[in-house]
């Protein structure tokens, strides 16, 4: 942010010969910063504790009457030492004592005070009316008002025509970085920073917090301004769009932002979410064709949606590739696919993705082992992962992707492969499943219940034992007549044939859906 001049400060005030002031203390005995700090207001007071009645970043004047003593009234005088602390303790920033009012000179004791306190003191000539000194800091704090509204309005119209240019919110962002001085950093809906100004950036330790807290603040989904401070730098932030649809994030790293330049700030989230939104209309359009592209794949006839990705998007993967069939929480979908999206776009002919039956279909080359993970863990997505494919054979890989996606835990993908390696009956650990087996093995359950039989563990033992008599009695420990007795038993209360096939093989699956 540019400077302007003058600057209501004790060191403007000392610079006016007009003022004809003088500065009565050594700059080795004040701190470095103590005649360019800010002041707010300029008031006088000859109390001998006017504390009461300041406000901070003041310059105080006085006469010294204080200082004085009133035979009238057989006051002492003030001592000078507690009177300056009181004022610095208050946010005093200079004394201003005017001279030849009271007494010519300042009294060496207030000197010295100041001196130890480190605070500025500087005469005031008798012809020097206080009042002076007041109204040229006002004139100045005005002065430079006046000039950061003419900075604003300057530097939004910079930001307006970067707005304009065919990369409007890459020219808008270095534009912002631009008037503001400071790096300023522009974060998608998922987190992910995707315009920056200037290069390199800020340091690795201030872009980890920064890029952790953006992730944070989007994922909650509140709008709204926020701040931190990384090793001494501020960092501020800015959501786009409206609470609970958030577009992306804008960070300002390294600059003390002001009424004014916040106003500009605002005025650069305005345009970038009127875009970014502006865009949604599209994005559903978009969303809409990749569905579409998803169905044709399912549907045996790849080549409408190799011509329309190649247009639009890049080629499709290349063959063998992986499908994998993902569910999003709806609060988080919108920055998923804003991601898969970003990700497609950054590596063109890498990845594809549409919504199609079961979730969000995700499609990329078969070597590519990074991708889906990162997505599941980024979005605690349950995702399923087919083998290896062509496209002739996409419904193939589609349908195993589905079928593994129903066992997948939130934020790790589970592969369709790993149900093959585990066997068929993997498939019978879903609710429905176990549901079914329930109600099938009902009457052997609650004929044990009632008689304390143990109809269930027999046709378990005997089933396992592939149906042969003496090999399950001897199991158990039973007589085979005993055995033969029970698995009878269990017949009729089943109402099945258990010396066909089919009959047996449902009866097992059962018992292994409620194992």
């Amino acid at each position: 942010m540019p400077a302007t001049d003058p600057q209501p400060t004790l060191r403007t005030l000392l610079g006016r010969s007009d003022l004809a002031l003088r500065l009565a203390s050594r700059s080795s005995d004040l701190p470095p910063d103590a005649l360019d700090a800010p002041l707010r207001w300029v008031h006088s007071s000859d109390l001998a504790d006017p504390t009461p009645f300041l406000a901070d970043d003041l310059l105080l004047l006085t006469t010294g009457t204080q200082f004085v003593p009133d035979p009238r009234t057989r006051r002492a005088p003030t001592a000078a030492a507690p009177y300056v602390a009181r004022l610095r303790g208050r946010g005093v920033r200079a004394l201003g004592f005017g001279t030849e009012v009271v007494r010519d000179g300042i009294p060496p004791a207030l000197v010295a005070a100041c001196r130890d306190a480190g605070m500025p003191l500087f005469e005031v000539p008798y012809r020097t009316p206080f009042i002076a000194l007041a109204r040229a800091n006002a004139e100045a704090i005005a002065a430079q008002a006046y000039a950061r509204r003419i900075w604003a309005l300057s530097a939004q119209r910079a930001i307006a025509l970067a707005a304009l240019r065919p990369d409007g919110l890459a020219a808008t962002v270095a534009e912002l970085a631009k008037q503001v001085d400071a790096w300023v950093g522009l974060y998608d809906a998922a987190g992910v920073l995707t315009q920056s100004h200037p290069s390199p950036g800020p340091g690795a330790a201030v872009r980890d917090a920064l890029d952790a807290e953006a992730g944070a603040v989007l994922r909650r989904g509140a709008g709204g301004a926020s701040q931190l401070d990384v090793d001494g730098v501020r960092v501020t932030m800015q959501t786009l769009g409206r609470g609970g649809h958030l577009r992306g994030l804008i960070a300002v790293v390294g600059a003390e932002l002001d009424l004014e330049s916040r106003s500009v700030l605002t005025s650069v989230v305005a345009m970038a979410g009127l875009a970014l939104e502006q865009s949604v209309g599209v994005g559903r359009a978009r969303a809409a064709l990749r569905a579409g592209l998803v169905q044709s794949l399912l549907a045996g006839d790849p080549g409408l949606a190799r011509q329309v990705s190649r247009e639009l998007w890049g080629p499709l993967p290349a063959a063998p590739v992986t499908v994998a069939v993902a569910t999003v929480a709806p609060a988080r979908l919108e920055a998923a696919v804003d991601w898969l999206e970003l990700r497609g776009a950054e590596a063109r002919g890498a990845l594809f993705h549409g919504r199609g039956p079961g979730g969000v279909v995700v499609v990329v080359p078969a070597s590519d082992g990074e991708t889906v993970p990162a997505f599941a863990a980024l979005f605690d997505a349950a995702v399923g992962v087919s083998e290896p494919v062509d496209y002739a054979r996409f419904a193939s890989g589609h349908g195993q992707a589905v079928a593994a996606a129903r066992r997948a835990a939130a934020g790790a993908p589970a592969r369709f492969a790993e149900d093959v390696a585990r066997g068929l009956f993997a498939s019978l650990d879903s609710p429905a499943a176990r549901a079914l087996a329930d109600a099938r093995l009902a009457p052997l359950r609650d004929h044990d219940a009632s008689h304390g039989s143990s109809l269930v563990e027999t046709v378990r033992t005997w089933l396992a034992h592939d149906a042969r008599i003496d090999e399950a009695a001897q199991a158990l420990g039973i007589h085979r007549h005993t055995l033969r007795a029970r698995v009878a038993q269990a017949q009729r209360l089943l109402g099945v044939d258990l010396g066909s096939f089919p009959a047996r093989a449902e009866l097992w699956a059962a018992l292994v859906a409620t194992a």
